[in-house]
Parts: C-alpha cells; sequence; structure tokens
C-alpha cells in the first residue's frame, strides 16, 4: 500500500460521490434519497480506505508514510506532496468516522436542499482529510482554508435564525487570522525556496525571524481552535448551526489549530515557542477558568458545550507547549477523545431538539421517565467530557497535567480547577435536563432513541469506553512521531532531555 497512492484516493473519493449526486437527476423525493443514500455510502467507503491506513500503519517509524510527491508549480519548488506520520493519522482516522455518522444524523433532519447539503459536507470531508495529510505548507493552506467554505455554507443556508450572522462572523474571524497565515507561508518560501513541509522541518529559520513568524502562525491557528480571548465566534457558530455542522466544527475543524502548532510552530520556529511559552500557559489558564464560569452561567444546552470546548482546547495547548512527551501525547489524546465525546453531546442535544425544537435547559426536566436509553447514553458521554476514569476524557487531561507538573506546578494546579468546573457545569446540566419531575405536558409524549439514533451513538460509545480503558494503540500510533518532534525540538535548543516513552 506504500506504493498505492491511497491518501489521494481518501482524500478525493468524497468528490466521486459528490459527482454521483450533481449528475443523478430525479424529481426532488427521489433526488434528497439518491443524495443521502450517495453521501451515506461514500463516507463509508471512505473510511474503510482509512481503516486499511491504520492497520499498515508502521508504528515503529516517525517517517511520514503512505508518500506521494508530484510536481505542482515546479517553477517555485512547490509538489503535490501527500503523507500521514503518528499525529497526522489519528486526525484522518477522526475526520472520516464521524462524517458518516453525521450524514445519519441528519437524514431526517434536513428536509430542504438536501443534495447541496450532502454535496457540501463530502467537500468538507475531502477539505479535512487533505489538510491533515498535507506535506507542502501550499497545498495546506489551500485545504485548510478550503475548510472554511462547506462550513460557511452549512451554517449560513442550515442554520438557526442568526444562521447569516453567524456564518460571516465565524468566516471573517478564521479568515483573518489566516491571512497573516499566508503571509508567513511566502515569508518561509523567499527564505528556504520551497514550500515543501519535510525540507522546511530540517531548514534552520533565523532567530530574529522566528518570533514575526510564530505570531503569524498563533494568529491563524489561535482563532481555529479557538483560544481566549478569539473564541466569540464559536459559541454563535453552535448555536445557529445545524446539529451535523456542530459535530464537524468541534470534532474536526477545532483540531485544525492544534495539529497547526504541532506540525508547524514547535517543529519549525522552536526558539520562538520557548519564548511565548508563558503566553500561551497565561491564555489557556484563562480560558479553562473563564469559560467554564461562563458555561456554569448557560441556559442553552449547545452553548453550555460550545464554552466547554473552548476550556477543553486549553487543555490541549498547555499540553503541547509544556514541550514534554507527556504533555504532546496529552494534547493529542485530548483532541481525539474531545473530538468523538464533543461530536456526540451534540448529537444527544440534536435528538431532544429534534424532538421539542428547543435547547433551553429549563423546558426540559424528568426525561428519565420517557427517554431511559437516551438518559444511559447521554450519561456516559457527559462523564466522558467531565473526565472520569474509563472514558477517553481522562486519559488525555491526566498525561497533560502530568506533564505541566513536570515544568510549571501553577500551571498545573490552576488547569486542575477547569476539571472540578467542569464536572460543576456538565452535572448541572444533566440533572436539569434528566432528573426530577416530568411536568411539562408537552414532555409526557417524547419518544426514545429510534434505531437509527442507537445506530449514530454505538460506535461514539465504543470509542470512548475504548480510549479510557485500552489508549495503548492511540498512544503507540503517535509514540514514535511525538518522541522525534521532541527530540528535534531539545537539540534546537540545545538540551536533549527527553523523558516519558523509555519509562512507560
Amino acid at each position: 500500500m506504500q506504493s498505492f497512492p491511497v491518501l489521494s484516493l481518501t482524500i478525493f473519493l468524497p468528490l466521486i460521490g459528490v459527482l454521483f449526486i450533481l449528475l443523478v437527476r430525479g424529481n426532488d423525493e427521489t433526488s434528497a434519497r439518491n443524495a443521502r443514500y450517495t453521501a451515506l455510502w461514500t463516507s463509508i467507503a471512505t473510511f474503510i480506505v482509512s481503516i486499511f491506513l491504520w492497520i499498515n500503519f508502521d508504528i515503529g517509524t516517525a517517517d511520514f508514510q503512505f508518500v506521494e510527491k508530484h510536481q505542482w508549480v515546479p517553477a517555485y519548488q512547490i509538489y503535490y506532496h501527500l503523507g500521514v506520520d503518528g499525529i497526522s493519522m489519528l486526525f484522518v482516522l477522526l475526520s472520516t468516522a464521524l462524517t458518516p455518522l453525521c450524514v445519519l444524523a441528519s437524514w431526517k433532519v434536513i428536509k430542504e436542499r438536501v443534495r447541496e447539503y450532502m454535496i457540501a459536507f463530502l467537500i468538507l470531508e475531502t477539505m479535512m482529510v487533505g489538510t491533515f495529510s498535507s506535506l507542502d505548507f501550499l497545498l495546506f493552506y489551500v485545504f485548510f482554508e478550503g475548510s472554511l467554505i462547506p462550513m460557511f455554507i452549512i451554517i449560513g443556508v442550515w442554520g438557526g435564525g442568526r444562521r447569516v450572522y453567524s456564518a460571516f462572523k465565524f468566516f471573517l474571524f478564521t479568515l483573518t487570522g489566516s491571512v497573516l497565515l499566508l503571509v508567513a507561508l511566502m515569508t518561509i518560501h523567499f527564505q528556504a525556496g520551497t514550500t515543501d513541509i519535510p525540507t522546511l522541518l530540517n531548514f534552520d529559520i533565523p532567530a530574529e525571524m522566528q518570533p514575526w513568524l510564530w505570531i503569524a502562525f498563533f494568529a491563524s491557528f489561535a482563532v481555529k481552535m479557538p483560544m481566549w480571548p478569539v473564541h466569540t465566534w464559536l459559541p454563535d457558530a453552535h448555536v445557529e448551526a445545524p446539529t451535523a455542522g456542530s459535530v464537524i466544527l468541534a470534532g474536526v475543524l477545532l483540531k485544525m489549530g492544534g495539529y497547526g502548532f504541532l506540525r508547524f510552530s514547535l517543529p519549525m520556529l522552536p526558539l520562538a515557542s520557548e519564548q511565548f511559552t508563558p503566553l500561551i500557559y497565561t491564555l489557556s489558564v484563562i480560558a479553562i477558568i473563564y469559560t467554564s464560569l461562563v458555561a456554569l452561567a448557560q441556559e442553552d444546552m449547545k452553548k453550555l458545550i460550545a464554552y466547554s470546548s473552548v476550556a477543553h482546547m486549553g487543555f490541549v495547548t498547555i499540553g503541547i507547549f509544556t514541550s514534554t512527551v507527556y504533555g504532546i501525547q496529552g494534547g493529542i489524546f485530548q483532541m481525539l477523545s474531545h473530538g468523538v465525546i464533543s461530536a456526540a453531546l451534540f448529537l444527544c442535544v440534536g435528538v431532544v431538539y429534534d424532538r421539542m425544537h428547543t435547547r433551553e435547559i429549563s423546558r426540559y426536566g424528568g426525561l428519565i421517565e420517557r427517554m431511559p436509553k437516551y438518559a444511559v447514553v447521554f450519561m456516559i458521554f457527559m462523564l466522558g467530557a467531565v473526565g472520569l476514569p474509563g472514558t477517553g476524557g481522562f486519559i488525555g487531561e491526566f498525561l497533560v497535567l502530568l506533564g505541566a507538573f513536570q515544568v510549571n506546578t501553577w500551571v498545573a494546579l490552576l488547569a486542575t480547577s477547569g476539571i472540578v468546573l467542569g464536572a460543576a457545569y456538565m452535572l448541572f446540566m444533566y440533572r436539569r435536563v434528566i432528573f426530577g419531575q416530568l411536568e411539562r405536558a408537552d414532555l409526557k409524549g417524547i419518544m426514545d432513541l429510534e434505531p437509527r439514533e442507537i445506530v449514530i451513538f454505538a460506535p461514539l460509545i465504543i470509542l470512548v469506553l475504548w480510549m479510557g480503558l485500552w489508549p495503548q494503540p492511540f498512544l503507540q500510533v503517535m509514540d514514535a512521531s511525538v518522541l522525534n518532534l521532541m527530540q528535534n525540538y531539545q537539540d534546537a535548543l540545545g538540551s536533549l532531555d527527553v523523558t516519558g516513552l523509555s519509562n512507560r
């Protein structure tokens, strides 16, 4: 498989589904049905191909695998260059796993412009997988920015009452940051003469340039995650987006920022990363504490989960910039577990919203009497978000805090307070929605999970428990790449002191 263009197949297979949807004609009902089934089977096929990638991935090397390299703009040393290592492989899997679940979640909810909706999701899948598979900086930028367009359309067309405002706010925030990323890209190309990422990873960027380039990277990746104080677009986007849009936004698109820090900021700009680490710690701790307190005050379930995502991303940035193996592994694992758990929580909100057409916490109560299956499913993901041992959320937070304690005890202690606050707002929401008396007349006829919804939640439950009870398969994939990243980073700083893997 190393010689077969399997990454190109994974990236562009969804576009074959788009072409099929465009070519097949019929009346509105037939066209919508064909679009749904085409999107579902295309996304399942893409996921199966990514599973073959995982099965054939060599965990013993930090080298990029399944590499494809072809000339694109040879005069400027720009290539169509693809490949994955132990870090990007996991995010490719996350992207392809969530897409078919989003199609299923939209099966009955989206009734207008179904063809266009499914086309937008398939294009978005291509952009997500392409972002994590690119080994050329310009190619990465094309996919990275390309993901904005289908998500902008999904929010702006199929969102709620303030969808246009939220879509433009999302687009303008992320695009503004990315303009500086483009400037940094051009600067690096003029300096190194290429945009090839493996070449740039071994290129010594002058120390006087690194802070400016780091700030440009930070402007883009911090907005994408998002970090405090540039997080304000996220709650609006989540509240107005359709359920599946929130799933992909929280599950994958936020992770592109963290991936950017890992792929570009740390390895290419180590001196500047070390210099700006205190800034990252400060913003991350503020994000964890402040947005957790804001989440406690929310009455909208989606907005509460959106603010919790900002807090969880604070753990990710702390882990990445601890510059320890434990911290970086914890940051990556936290992104993966949060991708699954937050996606599942938004799907849980979507279940009751589809039935009652409201997300107000005060409108519910006593659902356990009518929806016992839903109560159990919601409980599992809520406990995962809290970081209960045995769930994926615990492993990521534990490794991040372990890495943080190695470098800064105060940062670790302050970050730990976010776990307590996280338990408070998640349990607060769960108690008010699930327990209590079933008093409202319109809730007495609400139906429990239907088979389609059980099919959606079952793999997510398995993943959350698998990552919590047996995290080794996921950690093994990233081991060699993380250790290599740390060795290169410490070498650049002039002191090789990598700990963690040898002790595990």
